[in-house]
């Protein structure tokens, strides 16, 4: 694919910077065809970024054909009924634009990234909206990827980081899409007819979220909005089924060649419109979040050696998404290195934080919040999600107050009802004993 010189030295060098002090102002409208709209006029600098998101992600995988929402995605890519595959390149490079795939549990879409100037962004959008509204879903590009998603998934499988995390999800969920993953067997068992029935089914204007941040007026964002949704069909609104309760934690420990111990904890806990979500988010900073200053890395890696690095963190999805704690140490310390991880974890849930250790927290979190919107891609990101889930529209602007808001007892409160011990899933590879 022909990259321009103007798309590299245009786009990836360069970042729309926003005062960082100034409200966000978001117009939020419904298009024709009934999909949600969100823009942010943004004129520092010559760059339009768009993105189109549906309720089709990974959790509207049937079971036995895990893997198909990607495959989707990916050969919706490749070609329309009026551009070949080499052409929808073309155009992109042609055009100084960028296009990237968004793809998770819930979601599944495109982001766009083009020149302002009318000529170049028209032609970016027209590929863009060709593509989504009028897939060609050639059979040939259909078997090739098919069969790399196969490879890839194959691959995968020796990973001991690839090993633990699907195990982990098919414990924390079991019975629910979350916990599926795409195996061999499953993506060999998709057909180019599924691919054409998921697009019909989730690709529709119902579910659809545009949001735009960038050089272009309300009228221009508009039009654009129309132009990527008016053709879509109406589609069935997707909704993932609720995660159950979970049960007792179970542990798992597999077998593996790795130089070293990959261990996993985690538990269903979070959904996106959740009232705890804040105490969560202060709280995980303080567990395991923060880096250097967080409880788990003081106590795993820096009084007992045991790993060089070991996280903590929430994934807020349409229902409860996990919980997860992870950590890598040498194979013989593995048992060594999960106690203490419980241990913390543990105390945490049952004192919480300190006074210090909050203050810390929000000082942190509130002073960093600027750079989480200070170009116009991260602030689509954020668009992106107050559209898809149906966030305030004053969301990014409450943010910082809803931070400083938070006390100890509201963290201890949200912990023991979110994370209890007890109910975590512990999955282990690599380990000598």
């Amino acid at each position: 694919m022909r990259l321009a010189l103007r798309a590299s030295m245009t786009l990836a060098l360069i970042a729309a910077a926003l005062p960082v002090d100034a409200r966000v102002q978001i117009e939020h409208w419904v298009t024709q065809s009934g999909a949600r709209a969100y823009f942010v006029e943004a004129h520092g600098l010559p760059i339009v970024d768009v993105s189109i998101e549906f309720a089709a992600g990974s959790a509207y995988d049937p079971r036995e054909r895990a893997g198909l929402a990607r495959l989707t995605l990916t050969l919706l890519k490749a070609g329309s009924a009026r551009y070949s595959e080499a052409e929808v390149d073309r155009r992109i490079a042609d055009a100084g634009a960028e296009l990237r795939e968004n793809f998770d549990p819930d979601r599944a879409g495109f982001a766009l990234r083009t020149l302002s100037s009318e000529a170049e962004r028209k032609s970016a959008v027209d590929t863009l909206a060709d593509l989504l509204q009028t897939p060609r879903f050639a059979s040939e590009v259909f078997e090739r990827e098919k069969t790399r998603a196969i490879a890839n998934a194959a691959e995968a499988e020796t990973q001991p980081d690839h090993i633990a995390e699907e195990r982990l999800y098919a414990l924390m969920y079991p019975s629910h899409p979350y916990g599926s993953t795409a195996k061999p067997a499953t993506l060999s068992a998709i057909t180019l007819e599924d691919v054409q029935r998921h697009y019909r089914i989730h690709y529709g204007s119902s579910d659809a979220t545009v949001t735009i941040v960038g050089d272009l007026s309300s009228g221009a964002a508009r039009a654009l909005a129309e132009e990527l949704t008016s053709r879509l069909a109406k589609g069935d609104e997707g909704k993932v089924p609720p995660v159950a309760p979970p049960k007792p934690g179970e542990t798992l420990r597999v077998p593996h060649p790795s130089t070293q111990a990959h261990v996993l904890l985690g538990v269903p806990a979070l959904a996106r419109a959740d009232p705890d979500y804040f105490p969560l988010l202060v709280g995980n900073y303080i567990l395991g979040g923060g880096g250097f200053n967080s409880r788990l890395m003081t106590e795993v890696r820096s009084k007992h050696g045991l790993a060089y690095s070991v996280y903590s963190y929430f994934q807020p999805l349409a229902q409860r998404g996990p919980f997860q704690v992870g950590l890598q140490t040498r194979r013989d310390q593995a048992k060594e290195a999960l106690k203490l991880a419980q241990d913390v974890i543990s105390e945490f849930v049952a004192r919480g934080p300190s006074e210090a250790e909050l203050k810390a927290a929000k000082k942190s979190l509130v002073g960093g919040f600027p750079l989480r919107i200070d170009t116009n891609r991260k602030l689509l990101e954020q668009l992106s999600a107050i559209g898809f889930y149906n966030l305030p529209l004053g969301w990014l602007d409450e943010y910082p107050a809803r931070l400083e808001a938070v006390t100890l007892e509201q963290i201890r409160r949200a912990f023991a009802l979110r994370v209890d011990p007890e109910k975590l899933a512990i999955v282990v590879v690599g380990a000598s004993d």
